[in-house]
């Protein structure tokens, strides 16, 4: 921070979303001048009662001019009032809006620029619950609570001051009620104990929804083992943690909140004998009676915007650790981004002396993921990464586009490290179309269209048609504009993958890796997503990550990886001819490939 302190709070919330004060300033000014205004009803009331208290035994002699004089300031101010809440509301509602908004680009922006190590090792839901649950808070607290807040400090303190004008002893009397209240509150929640208590709330509600999250995801293996949530621990183990610390807080809170309780909204009781006391002792009883009755009126009044402040206490301290949680995530380091970016000169990928390990969980053991990873993959080539499950062939592919820093060594795209060149010019020239298909909550058009943002619909139409997916989705009802579900779950897994390789192709980057786009595939779709891949692989410097060797026997050069080295290098032919590791592969590949062959005859003879 530079030696200078950081704000907290509202004022920090503010500097995050970049927004100006204007507004809010605006509505909290709104705020007291309907506050104010609230209270010209209530003193109407007074003056009216007032008026008929002193004629009671002579009605005929009541004042007419000033009943209806102080009912129309009665019902003026209410008027008056109500508009000036709309009006200060309006002001918070866009004020919370343009917050909301810079805040989650804020938070989009930067956690885009997160090394995927950041994404991989926190847990969805916690993230989730920041970005989402803890900013719509702050939204509402915008919005509805702040000229709730600066209304529940102003009115109090306009009533107390027009009671302390009339009779500063019974005045006294509710100013004592509401501190001793506001004391006996304050002693449960104030101070670092209360921080601590609306800390630990925010964490067990982030461990029950990246739990609960978890187990919608797992939710497949969840019905084919009948597993419960009870069967399924941490989820369950979150949901009673969550459930124990929140009716510990509730239990421990209910001795003072009930004698808060107690205290703000029965002032009434206090002034009762107070007033009938000093009422005895009054020379004059009847003009006493008059002073004491604007306390019993008004001072319940005073019960509404105590018990506000209360909520707004309790939701302030919710929102000030909410802003805590978006500074953690702003406080995550990017990636380095160079200060004069180079531009690769070619389209050749080129590791040297790679050594790369994952960051540690909890503080476990350091176990390095690649060791000394040295090839060239030559522009236009194709060159294939193929191992045991844990031997580093994704690791290596996701080094290309700079997912993570290497450790040692570097990785260059066109003879540049990638460290030194600009983040969009290095999207501009990788492409990757991975293993686990991410499709999009929008239309199949949009999907597509991720590769290129600028692209005509003709575009996008021929990308689809050489990806080998325009014919079923001219199929589906609405064509192109068939929205899709979270990760295309309404598409086969297929068909989904064909979408994504028609975002590869609208793309058009001359740099491509390939997480075994087949793997998962049946034989119809497979075929299909082969003649896809000949499209867009043709030209280009494809480095591929194969499971099934067959799909490899072309490659300009194949890297044998295991244990995060790599043990061989070379064509197929080459590989296969040495004994190694390769040759075992491919040996075990054709006698899968036999067996199923000969699994597939002896169904057709039974038959």
């Amino acid at each position: 921070m530079n030696g200078t302190v950081r704000h907290t709070g509202l004022v920090r919330l503010l500097e995050i979303a970049g927004a100006k004060p204007g507004l809010l300033i605006l509505s909290a000014l709104l705020s007291v001048a309907a506050n104010v205004c609230l209270v010209i009803p209530l003193w109407g009331i007074y003056r009216i009662l007032k008026e008929l208290f002193l004629h009671a035994p002579r009605p005929d002699l009541v004042d007419q001019g000033l009943l209806l004089f102080w009912g129309g300031w009665a019902f003026g101010g209410l008027i008056l009032a109500l508009v000036l809440f709309y009006a200060s509301t309006m002001s918070s509602h866009v004020a919370a809006f343009q917050i909301l908004y810079g805040l989650r680009v804020r938070l989009a922006e930067h956690l885009a620029t997160l090394p995927m190590g950041f994404h991989t090792r926190e847990a969805s839901g916690g993230v989730k619950s920041v970005v989402g649950l803890a900013v719509e808070r702050i939204e509402l607290f915008v919005a509805h609570h702040i000229p709730d807040a600066v209304g529940a400090a102003v009115f109090p303190l306009v009533l107390l001051g027009g009671l302390f004008s009339i009779d500063p002893v019974l005045a006294s009397v509710c100013l004592a009620c509401l501190g001793v209240a506001w004391a006996v509150q304050s002693s449960a929640f104030a101070g670092g104990r209360g921080r601590a208590l609306v800390r630990r709330y925010q964490e067990a509600l982030e461990e029950m929804s990246s739990a609960g999250v978890e187990f919608v995801r797992g939710m497949p293996a969840v019905k084919v083992f009948g597993l419960t949530v009870r069967s399924f621990g941490s989820f369950h183990d979150a949901i009673q943690g969550y459930k124990s610390f929140v009716l510990g807080w509730t239990l421990q809170c209910r001795r003072p909140y009930s004698l808060f309780l107690l205290l703000v909204t029965s002032t009434v009781v206090f002034l009762l004998p107070a007033g009938l006391l000093l009422t005895a002792r009054s020379p004059d009883q009847k003009a006493f009676a008059l002073t004491l009755l604007p306390f019993l009126v008004l001072s319940p009044g005073l019960a509404i915007p105590m018990m506000k402040v209360l909520y707004l206490g309790s939701t302030f301290r919710l929102i000030s650790e909410g802003v805590e949680r978006v500074d953690r995530i702003l406080d995550l380091k990017p990636l380095p981004v160079p200060e004069h970016p180079e531009e690769p000169a070619h389209d050749g990928v080129a590791f040297r002396d790679v050594h790369f390990s994952y960051p540690s969980l909890a503080g476990g053991e350091v176990i390095p993921a690649l060791r000394g990873i040295s090839f060239t993959a030559r522009e236009g080539t194709v060159t294939a990464l193929v191992g045991p499950s844990g031997s580093g062939k994704s690791t290596v592919a996701n080094l290309i586009p700079r997912f993570w820093d290497v450790d040692e060594g570097s990785v260059s795209v066109g003879g540049v490290d990638v460290r030194r060149v600009s983040t969009e010019t290095l999207m501009d020239r990788v492409s990757t179309v991975f293993q686990d298909v991410r499709l999009f909550q929008d239309t199949l058009e949009e999907n597509i269209r991720m590769g290129n943002a600028s692209a005509s619909q003709e575009e996008v139409w021929a990308a689809a048609r050489l990806a080998r997916c325009h014919d079923f989705i001219q199929a589906l009802p609405q064509g192109y504009a068939t929205r899709i579900g979270e990760e295309g779950a309404n598409l086969s897994g297929g068909e989904a993958q064909r979408v994504a390789l028609a975002r590869a192709i609208l793309k058009d980057a001359p740099v491509l890796v390939l997480d075994e786009p087949t793997s998962f595939a049946d034989p119809e779709n497979e075929a299909l997503i082969q003649q896809g891949l000949s499209a867009l692989t043709r030209g280009r410097t494809v480095i591929v990550i194969a499971h099934r060797l067959s799909t490899i026997r072309r490659a300009d050069q194949i890297l044998v990886l295991d244990q995060g080295t790599i043990v061989q290098q070379g064509t197929h032919d080459e590989l296969v001819a040495r004994e190694g590791l390769y040759r075992r592969m491919w040996e075990a590949h054709v006698s899968a490939e036999a067996w199923s062959v000969a699994s597939a005859a002896a169904k057709e003879v039974v038959r």
